[in-house]
């Protein structure tokens, strides 16, 4: 009897939401015509390890699992040494196949792997599905990263009960948002609410990120408010403008950090989001301004969330587009499910650096129409404000937000 071949499947870094309809979509795709499907667990902790830890889906098992938010394969974030790299797992059970779902660096490490195989005539495809709650990997037409639909309408739903509060106690809020060095998931959630202030470190365009000029544009934001008589309101931020920022910055911001063996401050362990309202708060003070803020911190709760309608048919397509791709002969390739209902691949040579072999971010494009219209209504303070500013700070051009963003 001739060996079946096999399509072998991987997750890795965070969960979002759709992975599992990913999967789910591969492998029914692939059991209707007689493959085995093995899925690893710890995404490439184990594969190259005497022990692999895997999973075999048969269609009881994938039609299970289509709609459920998390990810039934274990993720990790392990990149592999090109040292530990060996064929036994791939010519035991015949792959013929590699999917890896995951951001830019799962994709650079499937390539790896593959052109490692492939160099040691190992006969195997791999194909990419582009996984991110970030939205940061760079498809064409503004595609959208699986995930990030679903983690938006989560973060909204909870961004307009923080307003909501804000309103009813008369408070402000300091919202974070994850988003690793792009801002999409702030500025999708911020607009979304009419939040008065939407802070991404795209709006810096290339120039330093500091707690000064930050806390600075945030006060803008509440003298705005005090101008028209609201005193309430909240801002978002995303947590990529700490990618940007010098590391004696953040060090000495006077934030206690834990740090890890190589010295660096561990921003994973503090809420991103008091960092920045213990420093306001300080500001305030100083100011004689009598605003009472609160931090909440939107991350780890949109990860794992059921995928909306949007996301469960987005990527129940892009799991039958690599069955598709794989049959037209693709590989080394990311699988993109075009608005139009065509498929066709992105192949990672043509998004990655050359240099260093890692795919470029997809940041927001602050010179859009959308961006520059958001902007343009968020409250900051202008020249216009400040006579009406300066009953509360003696110098309101301290606080015009088109400045602080101006200077070096």
């Amino acid at each position: 009897m001739k060996e079946k071949n096999t399509v072998a499947i991987l997750c890795s870094g965070g969960p979002a939401p759709g992975i599992n309809s990913v999967i789910s979509s591969i492998a029914k795709s692939f059991l209707k015509e007689n493959w085995r499907v093995i899925g690893f667990n710890e995404g490439t902790k184990t594969i190259f390890t005497d022990k692999p830890k895997t999973v075999e889906f048969d269609f009881a098992y994938a039609d299970y699992i289509y709609n459920r938010g998390g990810s039934v394969l274990r993720m990790s974030r392990y990149k592999p040494k090109d040292s530990e790299f060996n064929t036994k797992f791939f010519t035991k059970n015949n792959v013929k196949l590699l999917v890896t779902i995951g951001g830019d660096d799962t994709a650079a490490t499937a390539n790896r792997i593959t052109k490692y195989l492939n160099k040691e005539k190992v006969d195997i495809k791999n194909i990419h599905v582009p996984k991110t709650i970030d939205n940061d990997l760079p498809l064409p037409d503004r595609l959208p990263t699986f995930g990030f639909q679903t983690a938006n309408n989560e973060g909204t739903s909870i961004a307009q009960t923080v307003y909501e509060d804000a309103r009813s106690s008369g408070n402000w809020f300091v919202v974070s948002v994850m988003g690793r060095e792009a801002g999409h998931l702030a500025f999708g959630i911020g607009t979304a609410c009419h939040y008065p202030l939407v802070i991404i470190p795209e709006m810096f365009r290339g120039k330093k990120i500091t707690f000064s000029k930050i806390i600075d544009m945030m006060i803008s934001s509440i003298l705005v408010r005090k101008t028209i008589g609201v005193n309430h309101g909240a801002i978002i931020i995303s947590e990529g403008v700490f990618h940007f920022m010098d590391e004696s910055e953040i060090a000495n911001c006077g934030v206690n950090f834990t740090f890890d063996e190589h010295g660096h401050p561990e921003l994973g362990t503090v809420s991103k989001a008091h960092i920045f309202n213990v420093l306001l708060q300080k500001k305030l003070k100083e100011l004689g301004i009598d605003v009472k803020s609160r931090p909440v911190e939107i991350g780890y709760e949109i990860r794992s969330c059921a995928p909306t309608a949007f996301d469960m048919n987005y990527c129940t397509m892009l799991g039958m587009g690599v069955k598709k791709l794989f049959d037209e002969g693709h590989t080394g390739c990311i699988v993109v499910a075009k608005a139009n209902g065509e498929f066709s691949p992105l192949y990672l040579k043509d998004i990655a650096d050359s240099k260093t072999g890692k795919i470029k971010t997809r940041l927001v494009d602050v010179d859009a129409q959308d961006y520059l219209l958001a902007f343009d209504n968020m409250h900051y303070l202008k020249e216009k404000h400040y006579k009406e500013a300066s009953k509360y700070v003696a110098h309101p051009e301290d606080y015009d937000l088109e400045k602080i963003l101006a200077t070096g």
